[in-house]
């Protein structure tokens, strides 16, 4: 049957709220995407940053966009609170350039951080 992909406004209306929480201003969510997908194989990965390559960029002479992709059958089984650390950990991977790139697991982006985040942004709650 495939993977299906459908906006998830949800999610976008979630990472609003997480960034400014957060105080991620380098962020520009009018370049990142929401989606949800159905029908991925994958087991482990609940949610996935994609970014628009270098190429693309240059030949449609635009700036670099994300689609931060969470995988339904993964993502909507978690409570609340991993959905925020899923959501917190897939904003960490765009990096303060918004160029393209990405930022690795490996020291920026792994669950020591993100739960640092995570707590900073309960504490606003």
């Amino acid at each position: 049957m495939g993977i299906s992909y459908h906006p998830a406004p949800d999610i976008q209306k979630r990472a609003l709220h997480v960034t400014i929480r957060l105080s991620l201003q380098h962020i520009d969510l009018s370049r990142v995407a929401f989606v949800r997908s159905k029908g991925s194989k994958s087991r482990r990965t609940l949610a996935r940053c994609h970014a628009l390559s270098r190429i693309f960029q240059k030949a449609l002479g635009i700036k670099a966009h994300y689609v931060i992709e969470v995988i339904s059958e993964h993502f909507d089984r978690l409570s609340y609170d991993d959905q925020t650390r899923t959501i917190i950990h897939e904003l960490l991977h765009i990096p303060a350039s918004m160029g393209g790139g990405f930022r690795h697991h490996k020291p920026y982006v792994n669950r020591r951080i993100v739960e640092k985040f995570y707590k900073e942004y309960i504490i606003g709650d």
